[in-house]
């Protein structure tokens, strides 16, 4: 897990060591805290919880779908990293959502799969469930790793 090394609102000081991650496959300071948990990262495969949270919700007491998007990009990144050398350098260049139901309560899961790469380009999806099992979102996106790390374009 992550460690804050500067207070919680601390502005960006790109100088500074300001947090440290424990492991490659790790969520960082934003993952913390929507409450993101790994239960599975290997082989281009990932599943990710987060639990409801009233901090999370939007104005109809609903889960925000900014929280579910971070949880479906999380996923996919997680999986990501479980084929790539620790400290690639790699981000979303492109993603959808689309929401098919509503969360009040309980713990949401996304399971992700990615394929790739394509040059420097991977391919990710997930999928997003209440815990009654129920799909509730569909993720793809599209992730680039950057220049000068072993992958062409």
């Amino acid at each position: 897990m992550s460690r804050l090394l500067v207070e919680e609102n601390a502005p960006r000081n790109w100088d500074a060591d300001q947090f440290r991650m424990e492991g490659w496959i790790d969520t960082a300071p934003f993952e913390q805290l929507i409450g993101l948990r790994i239960l599975e990262a290997e082989a281009g495969r990932a599943v990710l919880t987060m639990p409801f949270m009233v901090k999370l919700a939007q104005g109809g007491g609903l889960l925000h779908g900014g929280a579910l998007t971070g949880l479906a990009d999380t996923a996919v990144a997680m999986a990501i990293k479980t084929l790539l050398p620790v400290g690639t350098v790699f981000a979303t260049t492109e993603l959808a959502l689309r929401f098919l139901a509503p969360v009040r309560e309980g713990e949401v899961k996304a399971v992700a799969r990615v394929t790739g790469p394509e040059g420097r380009s991977f391919f990710g999806e997930a999928m997003v469930t209440d815990d009654q099992d129920r799909e509730i979102a569909r993720f793809t996106s599209v992730f680039r790793v950057a220049r000068g790390q072993g992958l062409e374009d």
